[in-house]
């Protein structure tokens, strides 16, 4: 219902390849840390963000997506769902294209939000999952 194939090809084949991925840290029993593994092998710079701004799979982290200080133009969501509409309304402050909320992640409000807003979103997939179907 909220990732669509065309949407989901959209985003991981015409968005741009830079993606903040939001709750990634050194913890490898973390799904995000997995995922963002993935990414990196289909070509994608992921950008860990994370309070400790850990440096993750050769990229250093940010604090908070408005630390970073280039164009983001994916932002992969792992924090639950009550964290993830202010994540959402952060990216289209920092002008990402597109936000991604993992697999469990939804907060239909953000979605709209965001939609409105002009950007192209995926809710409740994992682009992990999407990406070696393409």
């Amino acid at each position: 219902m909220y990732g669509d194939p065309a949407t989901i090809r959209t985003i991981l084949t015409e968005l741009g390849d830079t993606w903040a991925v939001v709750g990634l840290s050194n913890n490898q029993d973390r799904a995000a840390y997995g995922v963002a593994r993935v990414l990196q092998r289909f070509g994608k710079r992921v950008i860990p963000v994370h309070p400790k701004a850990e440096t993750v799979h050769g990229e250093p982290g940010y604090a908070s997506l408005a630390d970073i200080p280039f164009k983001v133009d994916v932002v992969d969501v792992f924090v639950n769902s009550e964290l993830a509409g202010p994540v959402a309304d952060e990216a289209v402050a920092v002008g990402a294209e597109a936000v991604w909320f993992q697999l469990g992640v939804i907060d239909e409000a953000a979605y709209a939000r965001t939609r409105e807003a002009g950007l192209t979103m995926v809710m409740d997939r994992c682009p992990a999952i999407e990406i070696p179907a393409l």
